[in-house]
């Protein structure tokens, strides 16, 4: 189990926004996301980026999407969505180009994490591609347990499946 704690950022550390979808910071999110996977899969995934409504992001439909900010400017962002009644899960796992390797997916996953946590999620899934293995790394490192066999050759998988069982929220606060 994960501590409910909210990482804290050190000083001069990217700030944490919650925005709709329609923010326009958010745009370079879904270009470089959609770029990426196009890149790695071959075909155009913007389709992809747009396959789940907006408002499943936000508030009243059990989901957010946050983005990390140094100068107004997004640097890293994420997103999850209602899964089901005690699942959230994790969409939209993006690092700047420009900033990558400094730890920031590990920090918006964590801050995902924490808001699934405090809006009563007991579990967090996700599914990253098989030609992400960063991603899938990512996901070793803080935790997720892998639904798949990890031996097994990823291109023959397809989408690998991860989850994470989170704190019990807080006294007081009921699942979403």
């Amino acid at each position: 189990m994960t501590s409910l704690a909210r990482p804290r950022p050190a000083a001069g550390e990217p700030a944490v926004v919650r925005v709709p979808v329609s923010d326009p910071r958010v745009r370079p999110l879904l270009r470089e996301l959609g770029d990426e996977y196009s890149a790695r899969y071959g075909k155009d995934a913007h389709a992809e980026l747009a396959r789940y409504p907006d408002e499943e992001f936000t508030a009243p439909h059990g989901g957010v999407l946050l983005l990390l900010l140094e100068h107004d400017e997004p640097v890293a962002g994420g997103a999850f969505r209602r899964y089901d009644a005690g699942t959230a899960e994790l969409k939209r796992i993006w690092t700047h180009s420009a900033h990558r390797r400094r730890g920031l997916a590990r920090r918006v996953v964590a801050e995902l994490e924490h808001e699934a946590a405090a809006r009563g999620y007991r579990r967090v899934y996700l599914t990253t591609g098989p030609r992400q293995p960063e991603a899938r790394g990512l996901y070793l490192r803080t935790g997720y347990t892998p639904l798949f066999d990890t031996e097994a050759d990823p291109e023959t998988i397809g989408p690998l499946p991860f989850e994470k069982h989170l704190p019990h929220a807080p006294h007081g606060l009921a699942p979403v």
